[in-house]
C-alpha cells in the first residue's frame, strides 16, 4: 500500500472525523495522558482549529484510511525573525507504528516549513518516550540549549 499525505482539509467530514479519532487514540496511549478526549474537546476541536489562523495538519493515508497525523502551528523566531513551524501533535495508530509513517510526516512538515520561509521546526516530546525521542534525534532534533545555559524546558500553566 502506497502512503499518501495531505494537507488536512478542515471543511470535508472525513478529514475532521480522522482528526479527532487520531488525537482521541493517541490520548487515550499512555504517552497522551491515559484519558479519552472529552466530548466537549470532540465537539469543539474542529471550529477551534478552523479559527485558529496558523493551523497547518497534515494527513498521512493508507488507501481511504487516515493512520498519522502532524498538527502544526506557524510562530515565530524572534532571535531569527522568521516564522517557525511547531509540530504540536505527531501521532501515528498504533497498528501501523514503525513503518516510516512518523518519520513521512516529519518529512512533510519540513518540506512546508520550509516553502512558507520558516527557519526550523520544533516540538516536544515526553522524556520517557524513547521511540518518538530516537525517531525525532534520527531526523535531526536536538534538545535546545541556550549559550553557557542548560537545557530549556517546556513549562506550562493551565488555566480551568
Amino acid at each position: 500500500m502506497k502512503l499518501n499525505i495531505k494537507q488536512a482539509d478542515l471543511d470535508n467530514a472525513g478529514h475532521a472525523s480522522a482528526i479527532i479519532d487520531l488525537l482521541n487514540n493517541y490520548a487515550r496511549d499512555r504517552f497522551g495522558g491515559g484519558e479519552e478526549l472529552s466530548e466537549l474537546t470532540k465537539r469543539n476541536l474542529i471550529p477551534e482549529l478552523q479559527r485558529h489562523p496558523t493551523t497547518l495538519i497534515l494527513l498521512a493515508f493508507l488507501e481511504q484510511h487516515a493512520v498519522g497525523m502532524a498538527t502544526c502551528f506557524v510562530g515565530f523566531s524572534t532571535f531569527n525573525a522568521k516564522p517557525l513551524l511547531n509540530i504540536h501533535d505527531l501521532i501515528v495508530d498504533v497498528d501501523h507504528r514503525g513503518h516510516g509513517i512518523g518519520r513521512a510526516l516529519l518529512e512533510s512538515a519540513e518540506h512546508a516549513a520550509k516553502r512558507i520561509g520558516c527557519c526550523k521546526l520544533t516540538l516536544e516530546v515526553v522524556d520517557g518516550n524513547a521511540t518518538a525521542r530516537g525517531l525525532y534525534e534520527s531526523f535531526g532534533f536536538t534538545d535546545q540549549q541556550l549559550g553557557e545555559f542548560k537545557l530549556t524546558r517546556f513549562m506550562h500553566k493551565p488555566f480551568r
